[in-house]
């Protein structure tokens, strides 16, 4: 209804008109769609941009649930138990479970991969913590490989302790995983089906961003005030100074900006990738937490976790352009490009999808 009362006013005044396709993401307003229930209580949700979204709802549902990105329906619910032995780690007897913590689909679209903030079974005795370092000898974790196919667990990685954000490289060469107690960026190369590499970071790694390219990775260092840049060809790294406490990390479609949360601030923070300068920051709330942006580069999409809203931000200029009430504990967020809709976590058990109209 909206967009044919401004065709009306368009018509009606004689100005030029926008096509649908003209109409950027920094135009439109945020509309809730739909509000999804049951058993979840997911930490993360993350759009596959194939028509997938994926719910991970860490130790206290023990599941990974897949949605449909245009009908919102439960496709599959997958248990995260898992026989470690099956997959060569033979010193694990019988089944354990995980915690599924935070996702990343592969660039071909054929798997999911899930962090598991920590694993329960014989053998796991000291579960981490969010407060923690290398020394505290808390248990290491796995990763997991679902197969979209069937969605059925194929491949398990160990990692360090309390992994939390993954991504996939475009190439489809290494899975990056950020281990929040080992204080390291863990290296998975998928040729080898294992982890080939531990880059120390510095107290609490979190967020990932890889550009198109895959030459380069950027990790934010939660417990600093830096974003380390990787050189994906000989794990190379230097310091980006954005701020204190920077949680996620996005980037620009044309690799050039950097986007990042500032959790104790409550800011989005922009940085100029080309000539290495910030580009400013603005306030959106208490606690700004995970971070999405629109396919066409001009919106950012923020929950801001103590204040219990989602803000859009203008990306040309830091504008906040709306914020909305959306639920008690936001804390994760994706941006679905096939039906232009942001999907946000929230942790108390439901997942809100907005329509940005």
């Amino acid at each position: 209804m909206r967009r044919i009362a401004i065709l009306v006013l368009v018509l009606s005044l004689g100005l030029p008109q926008l096509t649908s396709a003209e109409v950027t993401s920094d135009q439109t307003k945020l509309i809730l769609a739909s509000t999804i229930s049951g058993d979840i209580s997911p930490k993360s949700v993350r759009s596959s941009g194939t028509g997938l979204v994926s719910a991970h709802n860490m130790m206290y549902r023990h599941s990974v649930t897949i949605y449909d990105s245009n009908t919102q329906e439960l496709i599959k619910r997958i248990p995260d138990s898992v026989k470690l032995s099956d997959f060569g780690y033979s010193k694990y007897s019988g089944t354990y479970k995980g915690s599924p913590v935070e996702g990343s689909f592969s660039p071909d679209g054929k798997y999911l991969y899930v962090t598991n903030y920590a694993m329960y079974g014989k053998g796991f005795k000291k579960e981490g913590t969010d407060i923690c370092s290398p020394a505290d000898g808390y248990d290491s974790s796995f990763v997991y490989r679902i197969n979209l196919s069937n969605y059925k667990i194929d491949g398990v990685y160990a990692v360090g302790s309390v992994p939390k954000v993954l991504e996939v490289t475009p190439d489809n060469k290494y899975i990056l995983v950020t281990t929040w107690c080992s204080y390291t960026l863990d290296v998975i190369s998928i040729e080898k089906q294992k982890k080939i590499k531990s880059i120390k970071i510095g107290r609490y790694p979190r967020g990932i961003a890889i550009s198109a390219d895959s030459s380069k990775a950027y990790i934010a260092e939660m417990g600093g005030s830096n974003i380390h840049e990787i050189n994906l060809t000989d794990f190379s790294k230097k310091l980006i100074p954005v701020g204190v406490n920077p949680r996620a990390v996005v980037l620009s479609p044309d690799n050039t900006k950097m986007y990042v949360t500032l959790n104790i601030a409550g800011k989005v923070a922009a940085w100029d990738l080309v000539n290495h300068k910030s580009l400013g920051s603005v306030k959106t709330g208490k606690a700004a937490r995970s971070l999405a942006i629109s396919s066409d580069g001009t919106a950012l999409f923020v929950v801001n976790f103590k204040s219990g809203t989602l803000s859009k931000v203008r990306a040309s200029d830091l504008k906040v352009l709306q914020t909305v009430k959306v639920c008690a504990e936001p804390i994760g967020i994706t941006y679905d490009a096939l039906t232009a809709r942001t999907w946000v976590a929230c942790y108390g058990g439901s997942i809100k999808v907005f329509d940005n109209v």
